[in-house]
């Protein structure tokens, strides 16, 4: 690489590294993103992205890039931490636990591994233990608070509210008023986001602290009766719950919906504590495409779900159907988020594979809303006049503006390849020479400008190739015939280049695969004169000359 690209990678890097301190992920994600297209082996810079995406709440893309870190750079402790943190951060514990443990295999005494490993072993250990105020201090103080809070729909409303955020950043800075404040409305709706709890009274909320693994008792005359799974001892009402929800699946597979909502309803009153009962509701509400109504139901679902220790594989689809849910309605972010929790309950290639989709769709959402081609023709017009002072590197990215503005223009990857043609990085530049000539196979500057890269990088056959290509464009243009001149003498020089050149033509192919080619070209090897009656078959002389032409035989 370059000392001036280097310069710009590093230039991309400090503005990322600036954002990120002032919590601006989306600038940090941005600048971090554009230093890697750049520069992609540098493992600090997917060290740092992954750190953006954690902070950000994107645990998926930070755990990517930190498994990129890793790849890139695996004796560097740091990437294992990275790894530890975003697994961790999805409940992949003995994962996390692994990751950090490989790091200190590297280096035995560094403190923020040693951290992070005893961080994870507690959080398995005694997921809840602790006085009150640490119980729920810990989660006011996570970099993704705001995340949480601002996508959840119990809370998304108060993010605006100045008196709720003053409150939260309190208790940020002084845990102890977190227990002075529980009667606080507002601060029960945080706790039952950041904690997937139902806090709605003290006594709900003193059950949190006890280490007995059961759940807590409901405000109900009668205790939670057993799960439907354990047959004899289901009460009465369980029974008739599980007949509602067979004749609600009969009526379901007939596509009889309101039926099935009246049979899955009922079972809903006969035994309001199963979630598979809301799930099936929301089935109905999908098949219908009231999504709004299919959403609600779903939250509701896993909410009941959470409140009675359901298998989290039930709470994981019940959080994928939200997530196809705003798939339908084309909210592909809102979409993302809950296909993210999906996958936080229950890991599955499926859903990876549907984020992978989504990311890509928000990607293009994002492109097509930043196109603007009158802005693209201002940042041309300010990278050419770059490019004329020898500002190449600033002339870099003033066309990568243009290009991120209009991204279907090819004269813009024209130009930025001559810009990296300036500062030696004969790689990108050709890569945007391919990209210009896929997009408009007809730009003779294109042609020409991949021809004379390719032509410092030695690679003149392929040259040649490139400069044919403007020449059939435009026969007299000067450059091509000049660069085709140059590459032809070059070709010609080495023997090996010009028998690997004729060898890729398929006309050459044909003739040395041709038998009785093959007879004659051993005659005249061994008899000079054959070469005169073989001449006087015009189709056999066309044939010797092609071979004459590309250099494989020579008639003395």
């Amino acid at each position: 690489m370059s000392i001036v690209l280097s310069s710009l990678v590093n230039e991309l890097k400090d503005k990322g590294n600036a954002a990120l301190q002032a919590n601006n992920f989306v600038e940090a994600l941005k600048y971090y993103s554009e230093a890697i297209e750049l520069d992609s082996s540098n493992h600090v810079l997917f060290s740092n992205r992954s750190a953006a995406y954690a902070k950000s709440g994107n645990y998926i893309k930070a755990l990517e890039d930190a498994e990129k870190t890793v790849e890139l750079k695996p004796d560097w402790p740091k990437g294992y931490s990275r790894k530890g943190s975003a697994l961790a951060y999805l409940r992949r514990f003995d994962e996390s636990i692994k990751a950090y443990e490989e790091g200190l295999k590297l280096d035995p005494n560094n403190a923020q591994l040693k951290e992070g490993l005893k961080e994870v072993k507690d959080q398995m250990e005694n997921p809840i233990g602790g006085d009150l105020s640490d119980i729920f201090a810990g989660p006011f103080n996570q970099p993704d608070l705001w995340v949480k809070l601002r996508t959840d729909p119990r809370t998304k409303g108060l993010c605006d509210n100045p008196a709720y955020v003053k409150l939260i950043n309190d208790i940020k800075k002084d845990p102890s008023l977190l227990l002075k404040n529980l009667s606080n409305p507002l601060l029960k709706s945080t706790l039952n986001v950041l904690l997937n709890l139902d806090i709605g009274s003290s006594d709900d909320f003193m059950d949190v602290d006890q280490p007995d693994p059961t759940p807590p008792k409901k405000p109900k005359e009668t205790p939670p009766p057993p799960p439907p799974s354990e047959g004899p001892e289901l009460t009465p009402e369980q029974k008739e719950a599980l007949k509602e929800k067979e004749l609600g699946n009969e009526a379901y597979k007939k596509k009889d919906f309101d039926t099935a909502l009246s049979h899955y309803n009922k079972a809903v009153e006969l035994n309001p504590t199963e979630m598979t009962y809301y799930n099936n509701i929301a089935a109905v509400y999908f098949e219908q495409k009231e999504y709004h109504k299919c959403i609600e139901q779903c939250e509701k679902a896993v909410e009941v779900g959470r409140e009675n220790r359901a298998d989290f594989k039930l709470i994981s689809k019940a959080l994928a159907r939200i997530g196809n849910a705003y798939k339908k309605m084309e909210d592909w972010r809102s979409a993302k988020t809950y296909f993210e929790k999906a996958m936080s309950e229950h890991r599955t290639p499926e859903l990876k594979s549907i984020i992978s989709d989504l990311d890509k769709k928000i990607k293009e959402e994002e492109r097509k809303a930043y196109v603007d081609p009158v802005k693209a023709e201002e940042a041309k017009e300010q990278g050419n006049e770059l490019f004329k002072n020898g500002k190449y590197a600033e002339a870099v990215k003033a066309y990568s503006e243009a290009i991120h503005r209009n991204p279907d223009e090819a004269k813009y990857y024209s130009n930025r390849a001559a810009c990296y043609t300036k500062l030696a990085a004969f790689d990108l530049g050709l890569k945007d020479c391919e990209t210009c000539t896929k997009l408009d196979p007809k730009f003779i500057k294109g042609w020409v400008r991949k021809g004379k890269i390719l032509q410092g990088m030695q690679q003149h056959g392929k040259a040649l190739d490139a400069y044919q290509k403007a020449l059939e464009l435009d026969p007299s243009n000067a450059e091509a015939l000049d660069g085709y001149r140059q590459c032809t003498v070059a070709v010609n020089s080495n023997p090996e280049e010009v028998k690997k050149r004729a060898m890729s033509d398929p006309e050459v192919q044909a003739i040395l695969q041709d038998p009785a080619m093959r007879i004659i070209i051993n005659q005249m090897q061994n008899d000079p004169k054959a070469l005169h009656d073989h001449l006087k078959n015009p189709e056999i002389a066309s044939k010797i000359q092609k071979l004459v032409s590309a250099g494989l035989i020579a008639i003395g």
